[in-house]
């Protein structure tokens, strides 16, 4: 099946940026859309962005649209997530997930591969 690596968490001030990678396994990366999603404390995972199987199309949550931005390149296998302007509130565990589907899902349920998540810490 398809394995996901998380990387690039850590801690950072307000304002400041990180860049998450996401490595997967397997011949057929192309084939699976991605997204990233995230997990604080005492709350729910929700949906950040997501990605198509060629990355020309995007889907990125209000809560991050216009300081993260999803991207991929099939021919390392990787997919990445730039966040900048971080905000105490982006605090959370960042995990990506993979679906063999085409377009970029916002909804939990669509994805079947999940990475153990990377934490990023957004201090004030």
């Amino acid at each position: 099946q398809v394995q996901l690596v998380e990387s690039g968490g850590g801690l950072v001030q307000a304002g400041g940026s990180l860049r998450l990678s996401c490595a997967a396994s397997g011949r057929t990366f192309s084939n699976y859309a991605m997204g990233w999603f995230r997990q604080a404390p005492g709350k729910e995972r929700e949906f950040v962005a997501a990605i198509s199987w060629s990355g020309d199309s995007t889907y990125t949550a209000g809560s991050a649209k216009g300081r993260f931005t999803i991207s991929r390149d099939n021919a390392k296998n990787t997919v990445y997530l730039q966040m900048n302007s971080l905000k105490p509130e982006d605090t959370a565990v960042y995990a990506c997930a993979a679906t063999p589907k085409r377009l970029p899902h916002p909804r939990i349920y669509e994805y079947d591969y999940w990475g153990q998540g990377t934490q990023v810490t957004v201090s004030s």
